[in-house]
């Protein structure tokens, strides 16, 4: 399932398609919303953002569509009246000046008004999103550290999307090796100096898979790796999906468990137990 970073591009993508401009058409398959469809002609497409794994399309009415992907939910941009190739299920059309955006295969999609988000069952339940939020070191600091989070193993908290929305099970393996932690070792337990390495790599490990479309490895072994012939399934991560490889910093083999019911890579010499 696409993490954080992904859905993020993916609003940006539909950002740049409809931003700025009036809707021309709406339609929906749902219908619950399809009644609700004219009602958003002529109004605005202020803003397309994310919240963790949900695509908020924002409008100059004050309303918001909100839609989460799933596994197999896909935006795709095209000129209006030019279908996409796919034998996807189409479920969303926003139409706007010659430009359209269809969401395909998705089900989870509700139009709400921006004030009452917070009621949202999902969204709700959701920390702060570490690329639409403007979260800082000092307050991810500050978020592992309340109650209900300072005493459960990093392993597991990572993927708790009420501490922060849209971590999943790469960047928490890739996370938690840059930051040279053990799955096992809690907030608590953590000095200072050390938290805000772990919250620096949090932000730093997330930013970087945004920018550079899901690669988190450093540019050298990255480099290195790929000079090698390796894949880009290999090259593009630190310790994701290398079980049995060399680590790039140490050459110890990457080892994998099952953490929180998920797989987890680490590097047993960078990532020591004690």
């Amino acid at each position: 399932m696409p993490e954080g970073p992904e859905i993020r591009r993916a609003a940006d993508r539909v950002h740049r398609q409809l931003a700025g401009r009036r809707l021309d058409d709406a339609w929906f398959a749902f219908p619950d919303l399809a009644g609700q469809a004219p009602t958003l002609i002529g109004r605005r497409v202020a803003a397309v953002d994310s919240w963790g794994k949900a695509l908020l399309t924002r409008f100059d009415d004050g309303r918001v569509l909100y839609s989460h992907n799933q596994l197999y939910g896909v935006w795709k941009l095209h000129a209006a009246g030019r279908e996409p190739a796919t034998g996807r299920s189409l479920r969303v059309r926003l139409v706007a000046q010659g430009r359209a955006a269809s969401l395909y295969s998705a089900s989870d999609v509700s139009l709400w008004e921006a004030d009452r988000l917070g009621d949202h069952p999902f969204l709700s339940r959701l920390g702060p999103d570490l690329l639409t939020h403007g979260v800082s070191v000092e307050q991810a600091v500050q978020r592992l550290l309340e109650p209900h989070f300072r005493r459960r193993g990093v392993g597991g908290l990572l993927l708790d999307q009420s501490l922060f929305a849209g971590i999943g099970n790469y960047l928490r393996a890739e996370i938690l090796f840059f930051a040279g932690l053990h799955f096992k070792v809690r907030p608590a337990d953590l000095e200072k100096g050390t938290l805000m390495r772990l919250a620096a790599c949090i932000l730093a490990v997330t930013r970087q898979a945004y920018d550079q479309a899901g690669v988190t490895n450093r540019a050298d072994w990255a480099a290195a790796d790929r000079a090698r012939g390796a894949r880009r399934r290999h090259w593009r991560f630190a310790v994701f999906e290398r079980e049995g490889l060399p680590c790039h910093g140490c050459g110890t083999a990457i080892e994998r468990v099952m953490v929180a019911s998920r797989r987890l890579y680490f590097c047993p010499h960078c990532q020591p137990a004690g």
